[in-house]
């Protein structure tokens, strides 16, 4: 059996870790693996392959900084004629980036099977391009490996039990991920305060909203001035953007840390203030509390559990964090399955019968 794996963002090469290092294990099937280019600065793509063992990419098309039309087009074109060379007998495809859903569709017109790992996800939120894009992947796919039970319920919901699909609840392959590399997790390469703050920002719906912007980064030097020194690794769109429009910071940020950097981050930091999906889960998994800067969130068991909380941008943020930044978390139960995603995915592609 042949597998083509569609990459282009930092969660999903650490998702793909452990599913490759399932792969490995079974001699009948091979990865073909192509990078779309998506993210591309070394931090943020190339340090991810070295770290975690990850196969190098068979391909790298090396598509970025484009519109989200451009973007997707020509991903779109260039993994097309990739399917035709290859021939797999799957394309897997994770979360929700252009990558994704240009891997699915050109899989899908050459009639190619497709499965879809974090599948059934919903914000509800269409003002954000990664709710277009998870819809219309499930959409598409053959197999959906849903996260949570939550994730399966929502697909219920839109009619997928009488579609032509096999729901999966596979349990989230980040959790696997974390289980393989947490033992191998690795100091970053600056000096770290005894306490501090683990701050990330990069999502469009922030960083192009520059009203939303300086609220957060005011937020941020505030805690930072009071004495909750903050870690910031920045994306570099998000430093080119605080750049461009002068938005102050009273704290120097940090460069892109590698997924071992982030894991010892995410061990040694009091609490999380987020925009990332894939960060959100991580602090679950590591007992911190996490503070999201979105409207909406697709990981709601987290909200529902208290281990999460979402931002109201009409209230001021540095007095949400406040009031519940002493909270603590203590989780028992299995939200995100038992760390064997990756061996359910694997096993439930290989045995697929239409």
């Amino acid at each position: 059996m042949k597998i083509l794996t569609i990459l282009g963002a930092r969660p999903q090469f650490i998702k793909a870790a452990a599913l490759s290092a399932e792969i490995a294990k079974h001699q009948d099937v091979e990865e073909i693996i192509i990078h779309t280019g998506q993210h591309f600065d070394a931090n943020m793509s190339e340090v991810f392959f070295e770290q975690m063992g990850i196969p190098k990419p068979d391909y790298n098309l090396n598509i970025n900084s484009l519109s989200h039309g451009a973007m997707t087009g020509r991903m779109l074109e260039k993994i097309e004629a990739l399917i035709i060379k290859e021939q797999p007998d799957w394309v897997v495809v994770y979360g929700d980036t252009n990558s994704t859903i240009a891997g699915a569709l050109a899989a899908k017109k050459l009639h190619v099977k497709v499965a879809h790992i974090e599948a059934g996800l919903r914000s509800f939120d269409m003002k954000m391009p990664e709710e277009i894009n998870r819809i219309l992947t499930d959409q598409i796919s053959n197999i959906l490996f849903c996260p949570t039970e939550t994730a399966v319920q929502n697909l219920k919901n839109e009619g997928f039990l009488i579609k032509p699909v096999k729901i999966i609840k596979s349990g989230d392959i980040m959790f696997d991920s974390v289980l393989l590399f947490k033992q191998k997790m690795k100091a970053p390469g600056f000096s770290l305060p005894d306490q501090f703050v683990l701050a990330t920002v990069h999502r469009q719906e922030n960083t192009d909203d520059l009203n939303r912007l300086k609220k957060i980064m005011q937020a941020l030097n505030r805690l930072h001035e009071e004495g909750q020194p903050i870690i910031l690794p920045l994306h570099p769109r998000t430093r080119n953007i605080l750049k461009k429009e002068n938005i102050p910071l009273s704290f120097e940020p940090v460069s892109p840390v590698g997924y071992l950097e982030m894991l010892y981050l995410l061990e040694h930091a009091q609490f999380v203030i987020t925009d990332s999906g894939g960060l959100q889960k991580e602090a679950y998994f590591f007992g911190k509390y996490c503070i999201t800067l979105r409207d909406s969130t697709e990981w709601i068991e987290l909200v529902d559990h208290h281990f999460n909380t979402l931002i109201n941008f009409d209230r001021d943020i540095y007095t949400q964090i406040k009031e519940v930044s002493h909270t603590k978390v203590n989780h028992h139960d299995e939200l995100y399955g038992k760390g064997n995603t990756a061996e359910i995915i694997v096993h439930e592609l290989k045995n697929y019968e239409v």
